[in-house]
């Protein structure tokens, strides 16, 4: 096992996460990272109906006996949520990690911890950090502007941004974007993170539930082949550059509007790309660290390899007399 606050906080093998990907983290996935020694994390906001959520967290205990945990977004969205509802329905369904991304944590915080509950907040500044550290988090995830997904509007680097965190908080920080082999994990580990946080590694593996033309497309891009859009509406997204993104990059560029916006950014095109393996007319959020996804294995290989090679390095760092 490999010991950091992160494994023993949550109890697990090795302090590995699995981003959570709406539409794509649902109970294969993540019963897959939590039975290789992670921690595998499902994208709470996939489900409409709450009975949907309680459905996929009852099928994810059915295939796997380890720890994982449920995200719950704190963001507006384009349908009414009552958060407290899903909060409260993943508690009931005896889920006990819980992480967070968004807003703050606060308003929920107690709920979580009045059921013997752990709260893991993500963001990508570091005040946000601090203040998640404040009202009751129990770890922190930060996120360099590699990350796919929302990484935020300031554009700084993970090898900028997990040094600054660590020296920000207490709690145990995780590293999130531009991670996905051993020498990234080694690396936010000397940063002085203690877990790592990784997507789209994840998300081109033999267990996501997305076509498997995405995933031979994912393999054949480079790590210049995503833009960050949607800046202009303060919600910074980092995809795929296709003429599709370019074009709502160019929206944005002439000042269009968010309504005018949103029938380009919808999740549903998301969806229907993974289902249908048609990639032309969607935003498919991917990281810049896509540039060394060369293979889709199962993610027992991946982790299984991130480790091995990882002591590898560190035999490599052993004999240059830097480590050991």
């Amino acid at each position: 096992m490999l010991k950091t606050r992160v494994t023993e906080l949550l109890g697990i093998e090795y302090p590995i996460l699995a981003g959570p990907m709406a539409y794509l983290s649902g109970p294969e996935l993540v019963a897959a990272v939590s039975n290789a020694g992670g921690l595998g994390i499902m994208a709470s906001l996939t489900y409409v109906e709450l009975d949907q959520l309680r459905e996929a967290i009852r099928k994810t205990r059915s295939l796997t006996d380890r720890p994982f945990a449920v995200n719950v977004t704190l963001l507006p969205s384009a349908r009414p949520v009552n958060y407290e509802e899903y909060f409260q329905a993943i508690l009931d369904e005896g889920v006990r990690v819980v992480e967070t991304s968004g807003r703050s944590p606060e308003p929920y915080i107690k709920l979580v911890k009045d059921a013997g509950g752990t709260v893991l907040h993500r963001a990508t500044r570091t005040r946000d950090i601090r203040t998640a550290e404040r009202v009751g988090a129990d770890a922190v995830t930060i996120l360099g502007t590699e990350a796919a997904g929302h990484p935020g509007q300031e554009e700084v680097t993970s090898m900028v941004r997990i040094p600054i965190a660590v020296d920000a908080v207490k709690v145990p920080v995780i590293a999130a974007g531009g991670i996905a082999d051993a020498r990234g994990f080694v690396a936010a580990l000397t940063l002085g993170a203690e877990g790592v946080l990784m997507g789209t590694r994840f998300m081109a593996s033999r267990e996501c539930n997305m076509h498997e033309n995405v995933k031979k497309w994912m393999v054949d891009l480079g790590e210049t082949d995503t833009i960050l859009i949607q800046k202009s509406i303060k919600n910074a997204s980092r995809v795929v550059r296709t003429e599709h993104t370019e074009k709502i990059l160019e929206m944005e560029n002439r000042g269009a509007t968010l309504e005018e916006l949103l029938p380009m950014i919808s999740g549903q095109r998301g969806r229907n790309t993974y289902a249908t393996g048609d990639v032309s007319g969607a935003s498919i959020s991917v990281g810049q660290v896509v540039g060394l996804v060369n293979d889709y294995p199962s993610v027992k290989e991946i982790i299984d390899g991130i480790i091995s090679e990882a002591r590898s390095i560190m035999q490599r760092l052993e004999g240059m007399g830097i480590a050991g």
